[in-house]
């Protein structure tokens, strides 16, 4: 089995923008550069023959470039259950295009569908027990997030596993985009 995702990558000079805030919760598993991302798919534990067919669908897969542009944070959960906070992603038609491309992808291999809504975000932080109060005064204090925008060029397919430190990710493929 191998635990996989699909993502873009961000870009060193605009995660070292995202670092300074990566404090003020404490508690807090706060994430290291390398493994900024904004997850295209979620895949999950598959057997090789599955994680093969899912590359063949992905290979397949043609968009345009385009830009992206980071802005504003929030988190997920509500109240006691607080579980990340994150960078979010302004609205882009051409990344909800290639997320689509990726579900659809997914499903060629037969995986089954993605259930939850799509919120594009780069995870700064993983929390567990997190006072709500603190996690709401670390939203208010970097709510005003807008990083540059950065060209997308390509997309990864990244496997995942645990370490002490938490998630660790590994680049398996890269898939081009037009232009």
């Amino acid at each position: 089995m191998i635990r996989l995702f699909t993502a873009i990558a961000i870009p060193p000079d605009i995660g070292q923008g995202l670092l300074p805030r990566q404090h003020g919760i404490e508690g807090a598993r706060w994430r290291p550069l390398e493994a900024f991302h904004i997850t295209l798919r979620f895949i999950g534990d598959v057997q090789e023959p599955v994680a093969a067919d899912l590359d063949e669908a992905l290979a397949e897969i043609t968009a345009p470039a385009f830009d992206l542009t980071l802005a504003g944070v929030g988190h997920f959960g509500e109240g006691p259950d607080i579980h990340a906070v994150w960078a979010g992603v302004e609205d882009s038609a051409p990344l909800r295009r290639l997320q689509k491309a990726n579900e659809s992808a997914a499903r060629a291999a037969e995986l089954k569908p993605e259930s939850r809504l799509y919120t594009p975000h780069v995870t700064l932080a993983y929390l567990k027990r997190a006072a709500a109060p603190e996690v709401g005064a670390w939203i208010q204090a970097n709510n005003l997030l807008h990083a540059p925008s950065f060209h997308v060029d390509r997309f990864g397919l990244y496997s995942s596993w645990q370490t002490s430190q938490g998630s660790a990710y590994r680049l398996e493929r890269e898939y081009p985009l037009a232009g």
